[in-house]
């Protein structure tokens, strides 16, 4: 963590990652173009953000884009922030987040964290059904993960398979898997309290998509999750927004130690 308090200790690097809340995914001539500081000084700032994994960097054809990274953050909020405290403390960020947050041109969620395994062993995780339901909270992901394929869900144990129009789209063993999302379901609706007026209108957003890229970084695998494709105000979004990092972090331990997160605490 010393690396993430050195690169948030410069009000440079701050604005920076100001930049990126407020529009994610942007370039360097982007963010140039928002600071009072030559290209390269901005660069010298991005390359201590992403050493200390406060931000990503994705290729988009011949772009690099920059995204904030939430992983570390949420790393010292698990340390620090006591699993009573944490909803009071969303329950905040979510508020200031609805008043402060503007549309953003390239609505996505990246997230990066560095897992103790083997790139076999990640890929296992994401596409075997026994491996996924011990970190999805009971819910299996089915699929031969060929270009293509339904991606099946089943919601509980000894529940069918369900098709929810999801297909794999690339599948590069070891190295990155990609598959599109599924429309909000019936359950989302009544978890969420939404009516059948306000649920009909939520199932029009476009199909989403998420990418997992696996990189070998010495002893452990850099793992980049991107989940986009969203239209802008995405219900979508926020709600794996919020998801993501519980569900990544719970998969991290599973591979780490060998039980995934107390439901207690990843949810």
């Amino acid at each position: 963590m010393d690396a993430v308090f050195k690169a948030l200790a410069d009000p440079s690097r701050r604005r920076l990652l100001d930049l990126l809340n407020a529009r994610n995914g942007q370039s360097l001539r982007e963010l140039c173009a928002e600071l009072d500081m030559s290209r390269q000084a901005v660069t010298k700032h991005l390359a201590v953000l992403e050493a200390a994994g406060l931000v990503t960097v994705v290729r988009c054809g011949r772009q690099r884009l920059h995204h904030l990274n939430a992983a570390p953050i949420n790393d010292i909020a698990e340390r620090w922030i006591g699993r009573y405290d944490r909803e009071r403390a969303r329950a905040l960020a979510d508020l200031k987040r609805v008043l402060e947050d503007e549309p953003m041109d390239r609505p996505s969620f990246v997230y990066t964290t560095y897992i103790r395994t083997t790139p076999e062993r990640l890929w296992q995780a994401l596409t075997d059904p026994a491996f996924t339901r011990r970190y999805w909270g009971g819910t299996a992901l089915r699929s031969d993960w060929r270009t293509g394929s339904p991606v099946l869900w089943q919601m509980g144990p000894g529940q069918e398979f369900r098709d929810m129009g999801q297909v794999v789209l690339e599948a590069d063993p070891y190295r990155r898997l990609s598959y599109s999302w599924h429309h909000f379901q019936p359950e989302h609706a009544e978890l969420f309290g939404w009516t059948e007026e306000e649920f009909a209108e939520q199932v029009k957003e476009r199909r989403s998509k998420v990418t997992f890229d696996l990189e070998p970084a010495g002893e452990v695998v850099r793992l980049t999750v991107v989940h986009d494709d969203f239209d802008p105000g995405s219900e979508m979004l926020k709600a794996v927004s919020n998801g993501w990092p519980e569900l990544l972090a719970s998969l991290k331990t599973l591979l780490e130690t060998g039980d995934p997160l107390p439901e207690a605490v990843a949810h």
